[in-house]
């Protein structure tokens, strides 16, 4: 290679040296300008994070509500990305107050009561779990735990306690239940007289409750013709024994308004208030409550129970009321108890439900409101009798489904029924309905 070559070699690798040295600054250069970048875009997003304040997001969105800013500011702090969650929900559609429970698990009503505080000085509320996918109320009908009846006799001597007069079946419905509600239709104590003009009176001893613990019952209703039955000194005992092992009771007080008083259960988030009366006897021997005389809730007269169930509307998220009606001995209806079901629907219930007839009746849907018209005897004489435990299912969305589970009561001994006998008592009831079916798994549905 002659020099003149070499020397323009030599020119060419210093230029390739100064364009790779430039190359390399130009690229510091723009790796310097895009860290600067991201550090001021990490900068403005922080103070976009502390100039975000999704309270007052949500409370911008929710201004034509009249929602109080203390109350958003609490439901923030107790519930974990709840705001962020109704953010959101607020996004896609428009408000409804659903979107409290979608948000927090609880209904606006609940919230508002949590908030306010209302349930520290409440003797009639539970508040259960919530976030379920559901939630179960089992309701059956007529008990009698009366050591002077046929039920308790064989109890004692069977010595299986309370698995010798209820199935394993059954007694795992009441147990899992969330709320298992019966009517115990006899008084409690160890003083009294029979009442004069009765044919039949029941009572039980104070220890006989326990067994209520055993079958899994939350609460009982009072409002019949057979808590009574021995004077007003054993209904007052009754109250006390009740209150003693605090099993919640409702339908039967010292006085009017404790008689007609609900008893709330917060079941999946939502508030649910149960409501009892009684219009069962012909001839009235039982006492009404008054003002300031103890007795039962009595409906004979539906202005009450109507007045009552709206005056509980607005602060309750579903109602259920247990009416003790109907003719015994038969599966037809009474005019009384349709005309009288309508009205408590009419007025607000979410559901009526019925017992003492000691025979399963007809189910209606009014106003795509069910009313189970009677549950008859659940572990209640000697006689073979077809019974049902009737099921209240409270979703997590809110929504309602009733479930009919057919039973039977014979020899002092009630188990589910399967098979063919179990759809037998189905098309039984389907054939003493009212625009209801009950399908072959016991749902019920309106009939279209």
């Amino acid at each position: 290679m002659s020099r003149k070559m070499k020397k323009v070699k030599r020119k060419l690798l210093k230029v390739l040296k100064i364009i790779v040295i430039a190359l390399v600054f130009i690229l510091t250069l723009v790796l310097i300008e895009i860290s600067i970048r991201n550090i001021n875009q990490n900068k403005m997003s922080e103070i976009k994070e502390e100039d975000v304040n999704i309270e007052e997001i949500v409370l911008e969105k929710l201004k034509k509500e009249d929602i109080n800013k203390d109350f958003i500011k609490w439901v923030n702090k107790n519930y974990s990305n709840s705001l962020e969650k109704l953010n959101v929900l607020l996004d896609k559609s428009q408000y409804d107050k659903s979107m409290w429970h979608k948000a927090t698990g609880y209904s606006y009503l609940v919230l508002n009561d949590l908030y306010n505080k209302k349930y520290d000085s409440m003797k009639n509320i539970k508040v259960l779990d919530a976030n379920k996918a559901n939630s179960t109320v089992s309701i059956v009908g007529d008990v009698s735990l009366a050591d002077n009846w046929y039920i308790m006799p064989q109890y004692d001597e069977r010595g299986q306690g309370v698995k010798g007069i209820l199935s394993e079946d059954t007694l795992s419905i009441l147990k899992k239940s969330d709320v298992t509600i019966v009517n115990s239709e006899f008084t409690v104590s160890n003083r009294g007289t029979p009442m004069a003009g009765k044919q039949y009176t029941f009572k039980a001893n104070s220890e006989r409750l326990s067994i209520y613990k055993e079958m899994g019952v939350d609460m009982v209703t009072l409002a019949n013709n057979h808590v009574y039955d021995f004077g007003g000194e054993a209904f007052l005992d009754m109250l006390d024994e009740f209150d003693k092992i605090e099993m919640p009771r409702i339908g039967a007080g010292h006085n009017l308004e404790e008689a007609m008083t609900p008893y709330y259960y917060v079941l999946n988030g939502y508030k649910v208030a149960f409501l009892n009366a009684t219009r069962a006897e012909k001839y009235l021997l039982t006492p009404g409550a008054t003002e300031d005389s103890p007795g039962v809730f009595r409906c004979y007269d539906p202005t009450n129970m109507i007045n009552k169930i709206k005056s509980i509307r607005e602060e309750t998220d579903y109602i259920v009321t247990i009416i003790h009606y109907g003719t015994e001995g038969s599966h037809d209806l009474e005019e009384e108890q349709i005309s009288s079901s309508h009205q408590y629907i009419d007025a607000g219930s979410d559901i009526v439900v019925g017992h003492h007839a000691h025979n399963l009746q007809g189910v209606e849907i009014y106003n795509d409101k069910p009313i189970i018209y009677n549950l008859g005897n659940f572990i209640f004489n000697a006689d073979t009798v077809d019974t049902a435990i009737f099921e209240l299912i409270i979703n997590e969305d809110g929504t309602l489904e009733y479930v009919m589970v057919p039973a039977i009561q014979h020899e002092e001994y009630t188990e589910l029924l399967k098979g063919n006998d179990k759809q037998r008592v189905i098309n039984d009831l389907n054939s003493w309905s009212i625009n209801a079916i009950i399908d072959s798994e016991g749902i019920i549905k309106k009939n279209s």
